[in-house]
């Protein structure tokens, strides 16, 4: 699934809006009262004869028809409906056109969105240079922006935004060292296509690989491997723009303080130009699926931290399962294992369209009124696993019991998905992680793989618990993964000790619907799976969340208890201070930024 930055005339993202919100109901207000005003007091009015009650009623009756005709004419002619709306509502509002220059810019899964005159592609450094030089000198915002793929949108910002889609080359491969120099635009996908030939490819993936290097990086991003750290570990030096200083280089050699705080730098220390990256011998994985429970899984965790290159678990609540995924290399004297599926995909998927097919009896009229214009529906055959999933949710995603039935379906497409698959890294490593959604992902310690610490697990078996107490409809699946530590001081990963590994858990619910009030029902739902998992969970493990999924708090108290606690976690200061001397004017800053690391003199 092609996953890119949207970008849209505004008149577009309007009209979609007012069709999704052409149900919302007017509110009637109580028409004010009426006072007559005499515009020539006297001490001493004559009097005058008193209408009869009849009069004054067939008056009072009177202005009120009068009242009621002009407002219906009135709305008549400010909504009219064209001759074929018999059957259709009519729009609450009407937009007058808006400039064209003026785009809407939004992450990936349409949870956030920007609308912004300055969009800025440059197809050179020295472009680029330019841009930021000008901007400074305006105190013009342009913050940094990669593929939009960041849940909580970190890189949008209304005033402007600068995007190095067009800075995508490869600018040297050094074989014997196995590293790359690259321009921060390129994607993971064609920065491995394009280093395949050279027999070299990344350490370890996220799930997707249409993120740009330099956002990617910026962001503490990670794949999975106890013994493999986050993305930005495998940075050996990188080329900033910055407001300030104007170009300049930073490396472990040259500046190691700076380098460390500017590889997980969140956008906001300079404009990520190029990155040099530590690569590997490209090679063929083995993934193995299996599946398994929390009391299997106690025995043999650190059997399969250690013994695995690559590891995650999958756990599905409301249910004791837990999909175990391993990657290694394929053997050099053993060859690819021998394997024969016990079911086919076609079995695998069966569970998954008989609910389905069950489910669309039971919520027929819901769907058919959902159904596109031409009213036809996909064949349920033609559906991958996550589509399947997705359909399913959108017939009643806040139902508890409908939620554990897809759960439970899940389950046992991964107990006939048990295998092996081979491939290529860049092929094995990445995860289907299914249609739009919400998701909030958590980092905290787990000790050593000479010595576990065994919270992982425990930090699991409290989230579920929790998630049948509150009776939260949580779909699958609670994702698990591991990485080393990371020497960047801004990770949620950073550690000064080799040996710690760290453990990522994320946290999830599906957008599958395009109606708004259903996707803000959902919304309100996952903010509060969220806001007790933050409650009842990261202060007890040290958890602190993904910079690419962490959400800014509109409640000023709630803001105020972010800010300390990540100041108690992370060098905020000696961030904030190189803000000032690189960015002093904060062009490279959003509001997001602004929030999280607040500094004395606010734009």
């Amino acid at each position: 699934m092609q996953r890119a930055l949207s970008i849209r005339r505004t008149l577009q993202s309007l009209h979609h809006r007012l069709l999704f919100n052409n149900s919302v109901p007017l509110k009637h207000h109580p028409l004010p009262s009426i006072r007559t005003l005499s515009s020539t007091p006297s001490a001493s009015p004559s009097p005058t004869p008193s209408p009869s009650p009849s009069d004054a009623e067939i008056r009072k009756y009177l202005g009120y028809t009068a009242l009621l005709v002009f407002c219906g004419a009135a709305t008549y002619y400010s909504f009219p409906f064209s001759e074929d709306a018999k059957h259709k509502k009519a729009q609450i509002f009407r937009y007058a056109p808006l400039p064209e220059d003026l785009h809407t810019v939004s992450n990936w899964s349409g949870t956030h969105e920007v609308q912004t005159r300055n969009f800025h592609q440059p197809e050179s450094v020295e472009e680029l240079e330019k841009l930021v030089k000008e901007a400074n000198e305006k105190r013009a915002r342009i913050r940094p922006v990669g593929s939009g793929l960041s849940p909580n949108g970190i890189g949008l910002a209304r005033a402007g935004m600068v995007n190095l889609a067009l800075l995508d080359k490869v600018l040297e491969v050094d074989k014997e060292k196995k590293r790359v120099r690259v321009q921060a635009g390129i994607r993971v996908q064609g920065l491995v296509d394009e280093i395949k030939q050279y027999g070299l490819t990344l350490q370890n993936f996220a799930s997707i690989r249409e993120q740009q290097i330099g956002g990617i990086v910026q962001v503490g991003a990670h794949g999975t491997g106890a013994k493999l750290p986050p993305v930005d570990e495998q940075v050996i030096s990188m080329k900033l723009v910055t407001p300030a200083k104007g170009t300049i280089e930073v490396s472990k050699e040259k500046d190691p303080d700076l380098f460390y705080l500017a590889r997980c730098g969140l956008g906001g220390l300079g404009v990520v130009a190029e990155v040099t990256l530590q690569c590997v011998e490209r090679q063929e994985l083995v993934e193995h699926t299996t599946v398994s429970n929390i009391k299997e899984i106690k025995k043999n965790h650190k059997k399969l931290l250690s013994e695995n290159k690559h590891v995650k678990y999958l756990h599905i609540p409301y249910t004791d399962t837990v999909v175990v995924v391993t990657c290694n290399p394929v053997s050099k004297w053993k060859g690819p294992p021998k394997f024969k599926p016990k079911y086919t995909k076609d079995e695998a998927l069966q569970h998954l369209r008989d609910l389905y097919r069950e489910s669309l009896k039971k919520y027929r009229a819901d769907v058919m009124t959902a159904k596109s214009p031409d009213g036809t529906e996909p064949d349920i055959n033609e559906l991958s696993f996550t589509e399947l999933r997705d359909k399913l949710l959108a017939l009643d995603p806040l139902n508890k019991e409908h939620v554990i039935k897809v759960n439970q379906a899940e389950a046992e497409f991964w107990r006939k998905s048990e295998g092996y698959r081979v491939g290529w890294a860049d092929e094995i490593l990445g995860f289907d992680c299914g249609g739009q959604q919400w998701v909030s992902e958590t980092c905290f310690p787990s000790g050593t793989l000479a010595k576990l610490s065994m919270k992982d697990l425990e930090y699991i078996e409290e989230l579920k618990q929790l998630i049948e107490k509150e009776d939260i409809p949580a779909p699958a699946p609670i994702e698990q993964r591991w990485t080393a530590r990371s020497q960047s001081v801004m990770s949620p990963a950073y550690s000064s000790v080799q040996d710690d590994i760290f453990s990522w858990v994320g946290i999830i619910m599906y957008l599958p619907t395009m109606d708004a009030r259903q996707r803000k029902e959902i919304t309100d739902e996952f903010f509060n799976y969220r806001h007790l998992t933050q409650k009842q969970l990261w202060d007890q493990y040290s958890a602190y969340e993904h910079w690419a999924k962490i959400e800014v708090p509109k409640d000023k108290e709630e803001l105020a208890a972010l800010q300390a606690r990540l100041r108690k976690h992370f060098p905020v200061d000696s961030y904030n201070k190189a803000r000032k001397e690189l960015d002093p004017n904060r062009i490279l800053s959003n509001n997001m930024l602004e929030k999280l690391f607040p500094l004395s003199d606010t734009i």
